[in-house]
Order: structure tokens, then C-alpha cells, then sequence
């Protein structure tokens, strides 16, 4: 499903403005902005004049980056060699590594000896990506990269031979009913001789694209989880900048894949969050509500007294890791970054792989600009990235998850011989076995989980926590998340589920409510949505379809 405009709109409004570059790229983020950044640097070292744009579905470049983050350098290094001098926002390097093993009141600390390289983070950055990613846009511009902020990429634009020719945004001031408004404005063309897709993880058109040319055919079905962040401003006396702790176990049952991540950045602030994975089997779970119960442990809660929370935000991440990589390249075009799927569960990260991706697909879009072919595969992408230092490191990491799925102790204990004993080089590749909306169970073989009320101090209410990531949608715009089939939420996912979509949406966004007749039915609060794209990956039946709104609407996230 796409918002591209009905044929009577486009006869009434006459053809769209099409604008023609070498390169466009799809998604603002550190992939989507790296590629831009190396195609120009290139350029400028050869003497050649490469035209790039970028669109961003933001209000403006790094309103939707959310990351926990700590940030390995070692692509931005590639990058930009000098990135200290330029004032990229790396300010805090890890000071200290602290893995906890939590019960419902004790926590256990692994020992340093004991770590496995991929939860060692000396040389890394405690970061807020928002931030790096507004570094990167200001090193675009500079280098003369256009950006659009403001303008999602709504549409897939196709040649006669089935290539890929580039994209089209979406139209601006349609109302709830799609019926133009005295603001209305269509949507405008970009066409390129080579597209490339970083849209993030569970891209809108990234998962077109995977299903049009059959990306996945011989892939592990991808994995994700959801991550809960809030970013908080605590007590002088308990900040340690450059602390970076994880935690698994509780409050989660040991069957549940999940853990926390606490890290100290500058100004006394701290990034909190929770990951739990997507592939849970219990329709009563709720990560928010995990994510809130996870602060109260005794050995987290004293991080928060007389704390601020300051903002709060969530996204899906990709988890499948190497098995669950698609195809990258198609006639026209390529996906990058998480819209491939390239973040490293085992550590963590994904910001680094993001913009290695995206340099690994501008060279190779660079070097076929520069032998005047079009439209054809980018080959050298994906021939690259098979010979990177990534590509090492995904392989490394490529039993983690499924090892972790097989529970927490016994997940553990293999993950340590894998990553230890064998460090990464076994001689084994396990594999994922269904999509994550595949493993949801009836609710009936569960009981219903008691989650305590919010305190207003340390936990809080969804709306609460909503109204603080900035969120806004135009109120009359169409709903942009879609329903395929109306009569699914109540005559399924409620009566055999128990309406998961209400817990598994960390914003509020679905709630089964009563009709004058008493009759049950889903209501969508759009508005409220923080696209984290949850409800498109855990929806038992794939029935709600995530698309994009009108430009510049979602969270803003500040310092995120």
C-alpha cells in the first residue's frame, strides 16, 4: 500500500513536477547520509560532477533518530578521517563496562574476564545518534548534497523495464477522507539513475522493493525487537560519564529475549532503555510496561531519585543479523543500513554498520556513474561488503540470536562458547525459523500479567511518555496505519489474542473500545504514533500496514 495520488487527482491537478538527479537517496540517517557524503567526496577527489538528493521524512535531519547509543568509529574514521577537528558531537568515550544478571531483587555483575568481545566497548562513544546524525547533514550540505526534510518518499517509481527510476513524495493537505484541501499539494517526482534506500529498519518501501524483486528468497525470515528509550538528567552524585551497563533477566521470564541498556553521556544525562524481542510468544506481555517495571530494580532505581526525565521515544531494530540479510541490490537501486537489516544484535550497534553500508553502495553507484551505465544492479555493492571488515563482523555475530532464543540461561551459556571459546568462528550457522508475527501464541495459554500502576516519579503512563517525544500529526490527514482488512482486530486479533495491539504499541496508538450497541472495535489514535513500526512487524496477521504520513510529522526527538 502506498498514499500515491488516485488518477483523478492527478487528472485534476495535471501531471507531477519531476526533478532528475544521479543519486537519490531515500531516508535521512547515518546510511542515507553517508552514501550522499561519499558520493560527493568522491567526486570532488576525481573531478566530477555527481548530483545527489536526499529526503527526510522528518520535520528536519535527525527528528526521528532514536539509538541507544554507543557508537564504534571506526566507519565515521573511514568517513571522515578528521572527525575530532570537524566537531563531530563524540564526546564521551566509555569509561567502564558493567553487565548485570538481574532477579526480581538481586543483580549479579559478570565478571571483566568473563566478557565477550562484543560486550567490550573500550574506543567506543556513549552518543545521542540524533546529534551525530545533524553533524552528518551539516557535512551534506556543505559538500553540497540537497536535502529535503519535511518530504517522505511515499512512492516507488518504476521504467518500462521494471527498474527501479526512482521515487515520488507524498501529496500535502489531503483531509481523513483523501479529499483535497484548500492547502492541498501534490506530490513531486524524483528520478535517478541509481536509488538507494535507508529508511530504517522495516522500511515502507524497502519492504516493497524486497517483495517486488524477491529480496528474501533463500533468507532466514528477519527478526527485530523493540526499543523503549527516555533520556534523563540525574543526580550529579550518581552520574559517571562514560558508564555503559546491560542487563538481562528480569523483569522478563528467562523464555523471552530482552535486555536494558544504561549509559552516561555528558551533562549528567543517562539514556535508559529497554529491548525486548519482537518474536515473544505471550499476547499479554507489553515492553512499555516491562520497560517501566525494569526501572524500579533495586540496583537501577537509585540511578533515577531526584532524576528528570527529560524525553522519551521507541523503534524497532533488525536482530536477524547475516542469515537474515536480503538481496541488496535490484535493477536501479539498493537498500543500506537497518532498511537491510545490518545492525549487530550481539553488540548492540548499528550506526557504524549504517554508514559502512553506505559507503560500500555510493562507491559502487559512484563507479558506475562514472562508466555512464544506469538503472542496472550495483554488483560492487554487495561484492564489497562480502570482502569488508562488516562482513567479518556480522559473521561473528551470526549465532547470537539464535542462540539467545533458546532462553536466557541456556541462550547464555552457548552464546559464551560461541563468542569465547570459539570467538565467532564455529563451525556451525544456526538459523531463524519463522517471522516474528508468526510466534504469538492465543491467549488463551497464558494468563493476563499484572503490571504496577505508574508512580509519576520514576515510571509513567504511554501518553505521558508520548507527549514528551514532541509527536504531532496533522489531525485531518489520512490514517497511516492501514488496515487490510477491517473485520481482523476484533474477529481475530482480540478474540484469539486478547487485542495485543493495545500492549505491544509502546505509544498508545491502538485501543479496543465499545460502540453504542456494546459492540467491540478497534480505534487507531494516529496521532500518538512514534513510528516505531511495532504494529507492521508483530501484528499476528499482517493485517495493519504502516505508511507514510504527510511530511513532517511523528516525534522530534531532541538529544535522542
Amino acid at each position: 500500500m502506498t498514499q500515491s495520488p488516485t488518477p483523478s487527482l492527478l487528472e485534476q491537478y495535471g501531471p507531477r513536477e519531476a526533478m532528475e538527479y544521479d543519486v537519490v537517496v531515500v531516508g535521512g540517517g547515518p546510511a542515507g547520509l553517508s552514501a550522499a557524503i561519499r558520493l560527493k567526496q568522491r567526486a570532488a577527489t576525481e573531478g566530477r560532477d555527481v548530483s545527489v538528493c536526499v529526503l527526510e521524512k522528518g520535520g528536519e535531519i535527525g527528528a526521528h533518530i532514536l539509538s541507544g547509543a554507543v557508537m564504534d568509529p571506526q566507519a565515521l574514521t573511514e568517513l571522515f578521517p578528521n572527525w575530532k577537528e570537524l566537531g563531530a558531537p563524540l564526546h564521551t568515550e566509555v569509561s567502564e563496562d558493567r553487565f548485570l544478571f538481574l532477579t526480581e531483587t538481586k543483580a549479579y555483575k559478570t565478571p571483566d574476564w568473563l566478557l565477550p568481545a562484543c560486550f567490550q566497548n573500550h574506543g567506543n562513544y556513549v552518543i545521542s545518534l540524533a546529534n551525530v546524525t545533524r553533524w552528518l547533514g551539516q557535512q551534506a550540505e556543505a559538500l553540497g548534497v540537497e536535502i529535503f526534510p519535511g518530504f517522505p518518499a511515499a512512492e516507488i517509481l518504476y521504467n518500462d523495464d521494471g527498474s527501479v527510476k526512482g521515487v515520488a513524495t507524498g501529496n500535502m493537505g489531503v483531509d481523513r477522507h483523501g479529499v483535497p484541501t484548500a492547502a492541498f499539494q501534490l506530490g513531486m517526482e524524483l528520478h535517478a539513475k541509481y536509488t538507494l534506500f535507508a529508511e530504517g529498519a522495516r522500511g515502507h518501501l524497502g519492504k516493497q522493493l524486497m517483495q517486488k524483486f524477491d529480496l528474501n528468497r533463500g533468507r532466514d525470515p528477519q527478526t527485530y525487537g523493540i526499543g523503549i528509550k527516555e533520556l534523563w538528567e540525574i543526580d550529579p552524585k550518581m552520574h559517571k560519564p562514560g558508564l555503559v551497563i546491560h542487563t538481562a533477566g528480569w523483569p522478563l521470564d528467562t523464555s523471552t529475549y530482552g535486555g536494558s541498556f544504561l549509559y552516561h553521556l555528558e551533562n549528567n544525562q543517562v539514556a535508559v532503555g529497554y529491548v525486548v524481542g519482537l518474536g515473544y510468544e505471550n499476547p499479554y506481555l507489553s515492553p512499555y510496561e516491562e520497560f517501566q517495571r525494569y526501572k524500579t530494580h533495586p540496583a537501577i532505581r537509585p540511578f533515577f531519585e531526584n532524576a528528570k526525565r527529560i524525553s522519551y521515544g521507541a523503534r524497532a531494530i533488525t536482530a536477524g543479523g547475516l542469515q537474515s540479510l536480503p538481496k541488496l541490490t535490484f535493477n536501479g537501486g539498493a537498500l543500506i543500513g537497518c532498511d537491510a537489516g545490518f545492525l549487530n544484535a550481539s553488540r548492540i550497534k548499528g550506526s557504524h554498520a549504517a554508514i559502512k553500508t553506505g559507503m560500500l553502495a555510493a562507491d559502487a553507484a559512484f563507479d558506475a556513474l562514472a562508466s555512464q551505465r544506469q538503472h542496472d544492479e550495483l554488483d560492487a555493492y554487495a561484492e564489497a561488503f562480502e570482502q569488508s571488515w562488516l562482513h567479518e563482523e556480522l559473521h561473528k555475530a551470526r549465532n547470537f540470536k539464535p542462540f539467545m532464543s533458546k532462553g536466557l540461561y541456556t541462550g547464555t551459556l552457548l552464546v559464551g562458547i560461541d563468542q569465547v571459546l570459539f570467538r565467532g568462528k564455529a563451525p556451525w550457522t544456526l538459523h531463524h525459523t519463522h517471522a516474528d508475527h508468526e510466534c504469538l501464541k492465543p491467549a488463551a495459554d497464558f494468563k493476563p500479567i499484572s503490571y504496577p500502576r505508574p508512580d509519576g516519579k520514576i515510571t509513567f503512563d504511554r501518553l505521558s511518555s508520548v507527549f514528551i517525544s514532541n509527536t504531532n500529526h496533522a489531525e485531518d490527514q489520512p490514517i497511516h496505519l492501514t488496515l487490510k482488512d477491517p473485520n481482523v482486530p476484533v474477529q481475530i486479533n482480540l478474540a484469539r489474542y486478547a487485542g495485543p495491539e493495545a500492549r505491544y504499541c509502546p505509544a498508545g496508538v491502538y485501543e479496543y473500545v465499545k460502540n453504542d450497541d456494546g459492540a467491540d472495535r478497534l480505534q487507531i489514535n494516529a496521532q500518538n504514533c512514534v513510528h516505531c513500526k511495532t504494529c507492521d512487524i508483530k501484528d499476528p496477521t499482517q493485517n495493519i500496514v504502516w505508511v507514510t504520513p504527510e511530511g513532517g510529522g511523528g516525534p522530534n526527538y531532541p538529544n535522542m
